[in-house]
């Protein structure tokens, strides 16, 4: 227990270095036009609150009561742009996320979360990056984790409620078909929590996001690698963005929103200075996922 208090609270002081990143980004103009379009009660608040389920590194980094990474960055932007204060909440894990959206708690979380089109019946999704789903093992891979077909029979940790929970089940299904031993799933409601089992040789693995773990497997200074880059690992083109109530005229705005960032350069120099340049699109849209 020691052992994994004290990793854990490496891990967080390594997060909260992160939130020390400091770079300038241009400030926006205020388009009354967008602002104009926005829900009355937002009006009448001159505030958003945007909900997130933990650290989700680089684009999300929580520490304590404070957020920073990506997400926080383009938050700020284009609060600008519509004139109000975007405030943060973070709950725990990605079903009381979208239920909050849902119940009118919160108007809205930046994200990026992943749209596929079961979630989409009841929220839309505004997409602003592209991701690709990848394995975060001990360095030299000793359990041999190179894709779905080797992880039967091994403790893989995903993130609760989220797509690759549901990859790994049904790859789990496929082992015990096949004769092999099923995969231990285990399911965790935030990603350092997550990193950690594997840190502390609780998983074999974590299935997750290739951009988060990028970041915690260059955190881990040597002790993680990547594995499984540049397969399908189950998935199609991953989509991924904020996500609004369906139908909430808040997804036009954020869209639009989104689209001058790309256009006056703003989004670039935010997904690059925390190291998603691999992770842009130049086309966001609503829905995208397929």
């Amino acid at each position: 227990m020691r052992k994994s208090v004290c990793i854990l609270a490496s891990l967080t002081m390594t997060l909260a270095a992160g939130a020390a990143w400091s770079q300038d980004i241009q400030k926006q103009t205020l388009n009354d036009e967008l602002r104009a379009r926005l829900p009355q009660e937002i009006l009448d608040a001159g505030k958003m609150v945007a909900v997130n389920n933990g650290s989700f590194p680089p684009y999300e980094i929580v520490t304590g009561t404070e957020l920073s990474g990506a997400t926080k960055d383009i938050s700020d932007a284009i609060g600008e742009i519509l004139g109000v204060t975007i405030d943060h909440a973070s709950v725990a894990g990605l079903p009381a996320l979208l239920s909050g959206i849902n119940s009118g708690r919160y108007q809205f979380s930046m994200g990026p979360v992943g749209d596929y089109p079961d979630r989409q019946k009841a929220n839309d999704f505004i997409d602003w990056a592209r991701e690709y789903v990848v394995f975060a093992v001990e360095k030299g891979n000793p359990s041999g984790i190179t894709s779905l077909d080797t992880s039967c029979g091994k403790r893989i940790a995903v993130m609760a409620g989220g797509s690759a929970e549901k990859v790994i089940k049904e790859q789990s299904e496929k082992c015990t078909a096949d004769g092999k031993p099923a995969v231990e799933v285990q399911s965790y409601t935030d990603q350092p929590s997550s990193i950690l089992a594997v840190r502390s040789k609780r998983s074999d693995a974590f299935f997750s996001s290739q951009a988060p773990l990028t970041y915690f497997v260059q955190q881990a200074k040597g002790d993680l690698e990547l594995s499984g880059i540049g397969q399908a690992n189950g998935f199609k083109d991953i989509y991924q963005g904020a996500v609004v109530k369906k139908d909430s005229p808040l997804g036009g705005v954020l869209l639009d929103s989104f689209k001058i960032l790309i256009d006056n350069g703003t989004y670039g120099e935010i997904m690059k200075k925390w190291g998603l340049e691999n992770n842009m699109t130049d086309a966001p849209g609503i829905n995208q996922g397929q």
